[in-house]
């Protein structure tokens, strides 16, 4: 009999609203979110208990799911604000809770018997057994550790009950102590612990090496003129390998980045969605659009590799060769919807100065800038299921009717002449001519 071929979600990071809506704009299944508290990256904008709600209300109605990370190593003082936290949260419809630690995990069984619990990778599942452990507890999902190959992972998928989800991370920035579990921050700073969500990313600095008995003069040891990187992750990408992934038995693919930008999220949950869509349509007909590399290649990272997938480290590196990101292209704005009495009244005041809705050269369309954008700028549109579209920029428009040589204020509402159609959430970035 035939395998039947499952599709993995798609789970997106989100650390505020506005990355949230592109996640789901852009084909994710799934979300991963944190509160104010008690989540690995506390520099991230996060929710609050009143935006968690909305959250969830909003991704439900969508038919996606959400999971709040609680995946801290709390100490003992913490677990008073900790529970009430989880008290409030069981009030929320959550799809799942993200957890390392075994005392947090157990008050949420407490409070929330019902809970679906999932491990996170802090707790660095590397073998069946931890996970037929970690099942007896109630987990209902295993966020595996970073360090596994694939041949690993399949092997703890044949060992473990079908009911049980398997969860990895696919791509984004990495850590020297990959699963997170990193003592760096904690040593090489004024507390700030990684293991409690306040990681200062130490492994990324640029160091000088001293010889003990002679402190004042560094030892010369470059890499690259930009100095030396000797504990520096390049970033995951796996988009290249999509047939072994949907092969391995992992039910979710996750993304990194709940710090990265919106543009960021957009992007790589819309690059994987179209790559994971073309292989379940036809898997044996597959082919790897090289457009795909592109646009994750237009997104801030630094070298990208496998990770533990494919390679032995040992045998093939996977610190960077310098220290610097590839920066991302320059986000230009936000398409915006047109149908409202805002937006109309916008509209009339450009017709009014005879200018048409529509030409030779295509639309006017509503956004909302992010960066400084010009008439004649060479641009493209990102949408759901396509990469990105190149135009030049036609005639700019401000809400008075006036036509402007550029629009250089952040949040400036605008319209533009675009050849082709263009849908509310869809992005307008830099365009490359190919």
């Amino acid at each position: 009999m035939e395998k039947k071929l499952i599709l993995p979600e798609v789970l997106a990071p989100a650390g505020n609203f506005e990355k949230l809506r592109a996640a789901v704009r852009f084909g994710a299944d799934a979300v991963y979110l944190a509160g104010r508290r008690f989540g690995m990256r506390q520099a991230s904008e996060n929710f609050s208990l009143e935006e968690l709600a909305e959250a969830a209300e909003y991704m439900h109605s969508r038919g996606k799911k959400m999971y709040l990370t609680v995946n801290i190593l709390p100490h003992g003082p913490e677990y008073p604000a900790l529970r009430e936290f989880i008290r409030e949260c069981a009030k929320i419809d959550i799809d799942g809770y993200i957890v390392a630690d075994l005392g947090v995990i157990a008050m949420i069984k407490e409070i929330n018997p019902t809970a679906d619990i999932h491990i996170s990778t802090q707790a660095s599942i590397v073998s069946p057994e931890a996970a037929l452990e970690y099942i007896k507890l109630g987990a209902t999902r295993l966020v595996l550790a970073r360090e596994l190959s694939l041949r690993e992972i399949r092997a703890i998928r044949d060992a473990l009950p079908p009911d049980v989800e398997l969860e990895a991370f696919i791509h984004g920035s990495m850590c020297v102590s990959y699963s997170g579990r990193c003592l760096l921050a904690n040593v090489m700073t004024d507390g700030r612990d990684g293991n409690c969500g306040t990681c200062s990313q130490p492994c990324r600095w640029n160091y000088t090496i001293y010889e003990e008995k002679r402190p004042h003069f560094p030892i010369p040891v470059e890499q690259t003129e930009l100095g030396t990187f000797f504990l520096s992750s390049r970033d995951m990408c796996m988009i290249q390998h999509i047939p072994e992934l949907m092969e391995s038995g992992i039910d979710s693919f996750k993304i990194e980045g709940r710090m990265k930008s919106a543009y960021y999220t957009a992007v790589v949950t819309n690059t994987y969605r179209m790559a994971m869509d073309a292989y379940t349509k036809d898997p044996a007909n597959y082919e790897f659009d090289p457009a795909w590399m592109r646009e994750l290649d237009s997104v801030s990272h630094r070298e990208y590799a496998t990770g533990f997938y494919l390679d032995d480290p040992m045998k093939e590196p996977q610190l960077v060769r310098g220290g610097h990101y590839i920066g991302e292209k320059a986000y230009y704005g936000t398409a915006l919807e047109t149908e409202s009495p805002e937006a109309q009244a916008e509209l009339q005041a450009i017709l009014d100065m005879k200018v048409d809705l529509e030409n030779a050269d295509g639309r006017l369309y509503r956004f909302m800038e992010k960066n400084k954008v010009r008439a004649a700028d060479p641009a493209e549109i990102i949408s759901p299921g396509k990469t990105g579209r190149f135009f030049f920029v036609g005639e700019l428009y401000d809400t008075a009717g006036r036509i402007r040589a550029n629009i250089p204020h952040p949040q400036m509402i605008f319209w533009a002449r675009v050849p082709f159609d263009v849908a509310p959430g869809d992005i307008m970035r830099v365009g490359t001519k190919r």
